[in-house]
């Protein structure tokens, strides 16, 4: 079977070259044809999501999604995915639940919907009643061997938990404390980091997470640090738009606080990313993302980050929101609580040409925030 040394090195092998789960699926699926592993029972629940991770996942190009399905996990309840529905889908979720207590994993896509007892939010059909997503991602996961959330929606909330969240939307762990939530976050999650964070529970078991519940093998260190325009950063040779090719952090990159691989995994079968389109980070991995990092081409203040950027993800402060690096955003926890988050983060912006006035940015989002609350 793959050594988990070797399988750390096909992680950072597989992003640059491409083919990350083309390299370690046919191990995978060996060892399943030995009876060295045993295939993982797969759960997944979709609950206040739009479902983009699922569509990120399916667009893992080699190996297929059906050959992951076919020959490494024993994909079991997937709504979007089954040919069958109503109550022989039901049913099957109902069989995992009491024949395979504390084998089976729980992914759960979406974020979890909290007002009036999360009945915004039905997720199956049980005999009359209407099951909530709330009551069956509880349910499903005291019993699952794993539970993994996919996804900014479900790891942290998400877009759906934007202020000001009217349907009290929060992340997977928050409704789950009694377990420990692998936390794989993105607005979508990469295929990649998904597929093999599900590869490295059949082979080895829970991989090694970082302060926010997320696997160092994508979330160790930040975009910044490998991004292909770190150079120009160095030098202070900074874009004064989007669209133009050098350093993006002064029209609104978020990559210095943001933990993720996108610089040499890249999305779409490994041919782009957001900054090589010439857009800013938009900090999508992170807690508190999209509050935090809003407006997304706006400035963060100038800091020198310690050790030249080199920042571990365990050294940044667990806040009220999960994100308070000091130096940078300590303050925007409180700001988001306090209606004040747009205010706080517009100060910190500079006016470049071709770019609205902050005072007009500014007058926007306020008109946006009072339109969205009535």
């Amino acid at each position: 079977m793959l050594s988990r040394r070797d399988f750390l090195k096909l992680v950072i092998k597989g992003a640059i070259m491409g083919n990350f789960c083309e390299l370690i699926a046919p191990s995978l699926a060996q060892s399943v044809v030995a009876g060295e592993v045993k295939k993982l029972p797969v759960v997944m629940i979709e609950t206040g999501t739009c479902t983009g991770d699922s569509i990120s996942l399916d667009n893992i190009w080699t190996p297929t999604f059906s050959d992951i399905l076919s020959n490494i996990v024993d994909w079991r309840y997937d709504w979007s995915m089954m040919q069958t529905q109503g109550a022989s889908a039901y049913k099957v979720l109902q069989e995992t639940y009491e024949k395979m207590p504390n084998e089976y994993i729980l992914i759960v896509q979406g974020s979890m919907i909290q007002r009036d007892n999360g009945h915004y939010n039905h997720v199956v059909f049980d005999n009359g009643k209407l099951i909530t997503g709330l009551e069956l991602v509880r349910r499903m996961g005291l019993k699952a061997k794993y539970v993994v959330a996919i996804g900014s929606c479900a790891t942290f909330g998400g877009p759906v938990a934007g202020y000001p969240n009217p349907t009290q939307a929060t992340g997977v762990q928050n409704i789950l404390p009694e377990r420990r939530v692998i936390n794989v976050s993105g607005c979508p999650a990469h295929p990649d980091w998904i597929m093999g964070t599900l590869l490295h529970l059949a082979l080895y078991g829970e991989p090694e997470l970082e302060k926010f519940g997320r696997p160092k093998l994508f979330y160790a260190e930040t975009v910044h640090n490998r991004c292909p325009r770190r150079r120009d950063y160095d030098q202070g040779i900074f874009a004064t738009d989007i669209g133009q090719k050098q350093c993006l952090f002064r029209v609104g990159c978020k990559g210095p606080v943001t933990y993720a691989d996108c610089p040499i995994r890249r999305w779409n079968d490994h041919l782009n990313w957001p900054i090589g389109c010439n857009t800013p980070c938009i900090g999508c991995t992170e807690p508190g993302y999209p509050d935090l990092m809003s407006p997304f081409t706006a400035h963060l203040p100038d800091i020198p980050f310690p050790g030249g950027t080199k920042v571990s993800t365990d050294a940044i402060g667990l806040g009220v929101l999960g994100l308070t690096s000091v130096a940078l955003v300590g303050h925007a926890a409180t700001a988001l609580y306090n209606g004040r988050l747009q205010k706080n983060l517009l100060k910190a912006s500079v006016k470049a040409p071709n770019r609205p006035s902050v005072k007009k940015v500014k007058t926007i989002h306020q008109y946006k925030l009072k339109k969205n609350m009535k």
